[in-house]
Order: C-alpha cells, then sequence, then structure tokens
C-alpha cells in the first residue's frame, strides 16, 4: 500500500528529492579546493599580516559550514537550511578574494566582505526549515543583505579599499570611511535584533524544544553577538580589533557544530525505532498504540486522532471529536495518509519540527498499527452516535406523546365529560320514562368507562402529574393504586430534569405492574434516591421470582429509555426469591 506523511504546523510541508551523492560528493570537493585556494591566496598576499593564522581561521569557518550543510542537506531534502548553510561557506571563502593580489578577485572580495554576516544571520533565524516565518524576521535579514552588499558598491566607487579596487571614480577616502563606520553600526544593531528574536523564540518554545536546542539556539546567539562586537570595534577602530575578529571566528565555526550534533542526536533517536517495533508487532490496544508513539517521540504531549470519513471528522480512540490546532496554538500536525486518503493525524510538540526524520520513522512504522486503531475509533464513534440518536429518538418521542396527552386531555375527554353533563341534565326530564332513563343511565355509565380508559391512556402516554406536581406527589399516586400493599420511600431534594423523573415514574409504574401481573407478592417496596451523583430507583417484590425478562417489551423499552440517559437497568429474578428491578440514571 502507498503511505504518504505529511507534515505541518497548519499548512502542508514541502517535499524535495535526497539530492545525489554524486552532487554532495562534487561540492564536498569544492568545499576543499576553496578552502585550499583561500590558503594559496593568503600565502601570496603581499597585503595580509599573519597569513598562516587568518586562512586558517578563515577556513575553519568556510568549511565547517559547507560540511555541516551537506550533511543537512541529505539528511533534511525538504528543508532548505543546508543548501544555505554551503552558501554561507562559500560566500566566507569568497569574502577571502579580497587577499588577493589581482584587481578582479581584490574587487569581488571587497564587495562581499560583509556579505556572510547577512547569510550567518539568515541561516540562524531560518532554522530548522531554511524559511524565516515572521515579518520581523524577513525584514531583518532583508536588512542585513541592503547594508551588507548596497553600500559596499558605494565606498568602492568612492575608492575606499585600496589601490587595487577596479569601480573606484573618484577618491575620497574620508566619505568611505564614515560610510563604512554607518554600515557596521547598523550590521550590529540588526544582529542585535536577531539575537532577541532567537531569545524571544526560545522562551516561546516549549519546555522540550528549550531542553534540546538550547546549546544550538545560544551558539547562534553568540554568533551574532560576536559579529556585533566585531562590527563596533571596527567602527571605532578599537585596539583589540583583530584579537575580537579571531574570536568571532572561531565562535562563527561553533555553530554548524554544533547543527551537526544535533542531526547525530536526531539520527541516535532513530535508532531506538527497534523497541516501537516490537511493541507495534504485538497488536497493541489504540490507547496503548498512542503511548508507545508518545514514547518513540518523546513527546508526552502526543495526541493520536484518526479520519472517518462516513462523520467527516476526526476523533480520538474513544471516539471523541478532535479539534486539529490553529497556527496560533503552537502545536503542529502530522497526517498520514494511505492510498491518497486519511487515515490518522498525529497532533504533537512543535519541538519535532526539529527532528522530521524521527518524526517520518515513527509515523512510518505506526501504519502496522493504524488501521486497527482507526476501526475501534469507528466502533467507539458509532457506539457514541446511536446512542445519541437513540437519545433523540426517546426524546422526540417523549414530546409526541405529551402533545398527545394534552391533546385527549383538552379535546376528547373534555368533550366525553361534557357529554356525560349533558346527559345527566336529560336524565331528569325523563325520570317518569323508565326505558327513556335506563338508557340514559347506561350511556352515563360507558361513558364514565371511557373516560376512565382515556385517563389511563393518557397516563401511559405521558404522566402529567410528574409535569405539574412533581416525582414524589406521582409516586404516591402510583403505589396507592398499586396491586398490592407498596411502602414507598422518596430521598429525593426538590425538582430533578423532566426526562429523569418521567423515566423514574415509568419504572416504577412498570415494576408495579409487572408485580401485579406474575409475581403473585403480598407486598412491594419502591426506593427512589439520589446517591453518588445518580438517581437510584429500586424495586423489590416478596413474589415468586423466576420472571422471564427477556419476554415482553416492557422492561425493554424501560432499559433503552435508561441507557440513552446514560443509565443501566438491572433486573434479579431468582426463583422463589422475589424480583429486584434497579435503574441507576446519572443526575449530577
Amino acid at each position: 500500500m502507498a503511505n504518504a506523511i505529511e507534515s505541518h504546523r497548519v499548512g502542508a510541508g514541502s517535499s524535495a528529492r535526497v539530492p545525489q551523492r554524486r552532487v554532495l560528493g562534487a561540492t564536498a570537493l569544492a568545499g576543499v579546493a576553496a578552502a585550499g585556494c583561500s590558503l594559496a591566496l593568503a600565502q601570496t598576499s603581499d597585503h595580509l599580516a599573519e597569513p598562516g593564522l587568518q586562512a586558517s581561521l578563515v577556513n575553519w569557518v568556510t568549511l565547517s559550514y559547507i560540511f555541516a550543510g551537506l550533511i543537512a542537506w541529505g539528511r533534511r531534502p525538504s528543508s532548505r537550511l543546508g543548501p544555505l548553510m554551503v552558501v554561507a561557506g562559500f560566500i566566507a571563502f569568497a569574502s577571502s578574494l579580497q587577499w588577493a593580489n589581482f584587481a578582479l578577485p581584490y574587487t569581488v572580495g571587497s564587495w562581499l566582505d560583509l556579505v556572510p554576516a547577512a547569510l550567518f544571520l539568515h541561516v540562524y533565524l531560518s532554522f530548522p526549515t531554511g524559511r524565516l516565518n515572521r515579518p520581523v524576521e524577513r525584514a531583518l535579514v532583508a536588512a542585513a543583505y541592503f547594508m551588507a552588499l548596497a553600500p559596499q558598491v558605494v565606498g568602492l566607487l568612492l575608492d575606499g579599499f585600496g589601490p587595487d579596487n577596479l569601480l573606484a571614480v573618484t577618491s575620497k577616502p574620508g566619505a568611505a570611511h564614515t560610510l563604512l563606520q554607518v554600515q557596521l553600526l547598523t550590521l550590529s544593531a540588526i544582529c542585535i535584533g536577531g539575537v532577541a528574536v532567537l531569545v524571544t523564540r526560545r522562551h516561546r518554545g516549549s519546555r522540550r524544544r528549550r531542553r534540546r536546542s538550547a546549546l544550538l539556539v545560544e551558539s547562534f546567539g553568540l554568533a551574532l553577538v560576536m559579529i556585533a562586537v566585531l562590527y563596533i570595534s571596527g567602527a571605532f577602530e578599537w585596539p583589540g580589533f583583530e584579537t575580537t575578529r579571531r574570536v568571532t571566528l572561531v565562535a562563527l565555526g561553533l555553530a554548524p557544530l554544533v547543527f551537526a550534533m544535533a542531526l547525530l542526536d536526531a539520527r541516535l533517536a532513530r535508532s531506538s525505532l527497534g523497541g516501537l517495533l516490537v511493541e507495534l508487532g504485538a497488536e497493541p490496544a489504540p490507547g496503548e498504540l498512542r503511548d508507545a508513539l508518545a514514547r518513540a517521540l518523546r513527546d508526552p504531549s502526543l495526541t493520536l486522532a484518526y479520519w472517518l470519513p462516513e462523520f467527516e471528522a476526526w476523533v480520538d480512540a474513544d471516539g471523541v471529536q478532535v479539534r486539529l490546532p490553529t497556527e496560533e496554538s503552537g502545536r503542529a500536525t502530522t497526517r498520514i495518509q494511505r492510498n491518497g486518503a486519511h487515515v490518522a493525524v498525529l497532533i504533537h510538540d512543535t519541538a519535532l519540527d526539529d527532528e522530521p526524520e524521527l518524526l517520518h520513522a515513527v509515523t512510518a512504522a505506526a501504519e502496522i498499527g493504524l488501521e486497527n486503531a482507526r476501526l475501534h475509533a469507528e466502533l467507539r464513534a458509532g457506539i457514541d452516535e446511536l446512542r445519541g440518536s437513540r437519545g433523540r429518538v426517546i426524546a422526540a418521542g417523549q414530546k409526541e406523546r405529551q402533545r398527545l396527552e394534552r391533546n385527549l386531555h383538552d379535546g376528547a375527554q373534555q368533550r366525553l365529560i361534557a357529554l356525560a353533563l349533558h346527559l345527566r341534565r336529560l336524565g331528569r326530564r325523563f325520570e317518569h320514562d323508565a326505558e327513556a332513563k335506563h338508557g340514559l343511565d347506561e350511556a352515563q355509565r360507558e361513558i364514565a368507562v371511557s373516560l376512565a380508559e382515556l385517563r389511563d391512556i393518557s397516563r401511559g402516554l405521558h404522566p402529567a402529574v410528574v409535569t405539574a406536581h412533581g416525582l414524589p406527589v406521582a409516586l404516591e399516586s402510583l403505589a396507592a393504586l398499586g396491586p398490592v400493599p407498596t411502602q414507598l420511600a422518596v430521598e429525593v431534594d426538590g425538582r430533578l430534569q423532566e426526562e429523569l423523573e418521567v423515566a423514574a415514574y415509568y419504572v416504577v409504574g412498570e415494576g408495579l405492574a409487572n408485580i401485579g401481573k406474575h409475581a403473585h407478592a403480598t407486598s412491594a417496596t419502591v426506593v427512589v434516591a439520589c446517591r453518588n451523583g445518580d438517581l437510584v430507583v429500586e424495586i423489590v417484590d416478596d413474589g415468586v421470582g423466576g420472571a422471564d425478562t427477556e419476554r415482553g417489551s416492557g422492561l425493554r423499552g424501560l432499559a433503552d429509555r435508561i441507557e440513552a440517559l446514560g443509565g443501566r437497568l438491572r433486573v434479579w429474578t431468582p426463583a422463589g426469591g422475589g424480583t429486584r428491578v434497579r435503574a441507576e440514571i446519572p443526575c449530577a
């Protein structure tokens, strides 16, 4: 089966081909050649002090960025960070062209002298995806590129970079020096702004990200601080400029090494997936599957949700609907697809954006247990939907019975009562006509029987006495009319929700009716009480027991009504030991 994994915060992440090995190898050889060229330029330069040390420090930066970038490019081809680091390394080399004794490389190197600072800022602020996500980040990087390139051209035109400058059109070294000071101070301010962005990002991120990325972010921040200090000391021509420059180059070369160590740590994390595969092979339950994935990803906050096309919704293992996080929530999502269709989604810490290989490996392994877990979630969601549907059907039926009861009470019963009164008045007129008087009396008796039957039907449709007077009064009327002497105990404070009171009334009514029909009992006890958040209704008789609870629809209908309210109905009916009916309905 084809399997696709799509990782994003709220938008989809882009995919990219893994670069071919010959491309990576050629780039590495080009980096080594660049380092050799830089060393040769330094050794033959007629205007460079301590050429060996200078070349070693620049090559330290050049090679560290190129090789760390190649590793990142090969491991994370969808991220732009690796190629960006490679470019930063080559531009660091290109700035060393100003050591040349020839005009063209000297001019190019002078123009690119400050561009590495802008590229380093770009690398640090775009970690880990190689993309600048916020306007302030894009503004800082754009300003850095502009200040690193545009003023340099003006300075070259003013002949501010020595006799080998090909672009000089006028000789105004004082103006060029002032422009350089402004340029260096502005770039220093931009670097400090970059440090502020990194600090804010670190504190805004999750604890897990702060623990795992603290050293890396601190190395980025240190490099930017050193660049700012270097440029400030250069602008004001402090005596410790050369020492500051050397320390800055050392700090710049450390950042990609720390990044390479983070990549190695992620690789080691992926090598520990054997335990996850063992757990998945044992076909864990849906809850255990989520726990196994959370352990493998080292993210206790992980949520695993499944896509149910029938409901067009994401649900968890219990069938409860899950809403995917928004961009503002700070949570990331990784969707898993099979044959182009959604299967599941992981909602996880954004720190896992730093470890896409681990995330991809874990979610690919999780496919083993996803289908069974999705079916389980679909079953639970179907049960919940069935329960809700049954509750809605019962509620609708209850409303309809209540409407019919009102119609009978206000319509047919009132007309029969009016007819009975009319016949009674006619009876007075025919007191001397025995035959007519007998017919009228017989009609009144039939009307009385019809009224009694209608009242019974009305009570069966909807117990109006419950709505009008409350559960205790309604149960007292049932107990008084019961088939056997009934002891009633109602321990309920105040009114309950109408559906609870109606359900309790029907349980008691059906229980007493069954006692009269089948139990051959001499007495019964009814207890209705609120206990531990449940409305408990219990009917006990001293009859013969042994009732067949599967026959007839009375108890089954009651069970449906009670289960629709989240409760349960149980019946104990041992032969010769009476019958006990107990309903428990949540009322908290």
